[in-house]
């Protein structure tokens, strides 16, 4: 288990994460996505963002913001515990919202703060 010296050390990870969230929000608006819900909880899982595709497919979304990489690349996180929990969280999100007719795919994006300059996203379509 992961504990933090203080929580100043919570309160920083958390502002990174709405951060990256916040970035990732914006690059799928501009491609045309429409924001459905942020940080969906549910008991069986959360989803950070959910969002209706231009091609009327509801996007599940995981996002993964970190400042940098030099210790391990951001994609290892998406576990296959993870990808379980994100996958009963967004049935029960469809059959609360009754979207069973309407395609659902599920995608990650990941988000590279960095020291300084335009943050690195990249967008893994269908990723699971």
């Amino acid at each position: 288990m992961f504990f933090f010296k203080n929580n100043s050390q919570a309160d920083d990870i958390r502002g990174l994460g709405r951060k990256g969230q916040e970035l990732c929000e914006k690059f799928l608006k501009k491609q045309g996505c429409k924001l459905l819900e942020r940080n969906f909880l549910c008991k069986t899982g959360e989803i950070d963002l959910i969002m209706a595709a231009p091609d009327g497919a509801v996007i599940f979304i995981e996002v993964k913001t970190r400042t940098t990489e030099n210790f391990a690349e951001a994609e290892g996180a998406i576990t296959a515990a993870k990808k379980s929990r994100m996958t009963r969280a967004a049935n029960f999100f469809v059959r609360k919202h009754r979207l069973e007719d309407f395609p659902l795919r599920f995608d990650v994006v990941i988000v590279i703060i960095g020291e300084k300059g335009k943050p690195e996203i990249r967008h893994y379509v269908n990723a699971f």
